[in-house]
């Protein structure tokens, strides 16, 4: 098994060169073309909390995290990724970024469908069904689009997840 980093902040560069300079152009276009309904909202918010709130933020692949003041977990908007600032779990801050980051991944797919197919399943599994993921002993990332955004984040960013349990 491959060691983890927990201090690790974000996925390795990649060496720079013709076909990732492609790849990079092609990600970023459909992005902001396909998936411009969501990255317009997550682009507009990251100002707002950058250059307005003057919140920190950091690189992570191809995506931006901010950091707030919530007691939220993490949001992704496509790009752009929001996540809590300071959580006393590292572990925990570590995995959000890699999970949310596969969320990044899942808008380059679905693109305008993101809405329905993901965030709005994942708004409800994580507001309404709290109580029932306790009782049960469920994870958070039993639900589909949930567990894909794991598989993808850790594909997409090379890093491996920690297992935190339920």
């Amino acid at each position: 098994m491959t060691e983890v980093n927990i201090k690790q902040k974000e996925p390795l560069k990649k060496e720079r060169n013709a076909k990732t300079a492609v790849q990079d152009f092609l990600f970023y276009l459909v992005q902001w073309t396909w998936g411009l309904p969501v990255n317009l909202v997550g682009g507009i918010a990251f100002l707002i909390c950058t250059k307005l709130l003057h919140r920190r933020w950091q690189r992570f692949g191809y995506a931006r995290i901010v950091y707030l003041p919530w007691n939220s977990g993490g949001l992704s908007m496509g790009l752009f990724i929001f996540m809590k600032d300071n959580h006393k779990s590292q572990k925990w801050t570590y995995n959000t970024r890699i999970h949310e980051y596969g969320h990044t991944w899942q808008c380059l797919l679905l693109g305008p469908l993101y809405y329905l197919v993901i965030a709005l399943p994942s708004a409800v599994w994580c507001n309404f069904f709290e109580g029932y993921r306790k009782k049960n002993n469920v994870s958070y990332y039993k639900l589909y689009c949930e567990a894909w955004a794991n598989a993808w984040g850790q594909k997409f960013s090379k890093m491996q997840m920690l297992d935190l349990g339920v």
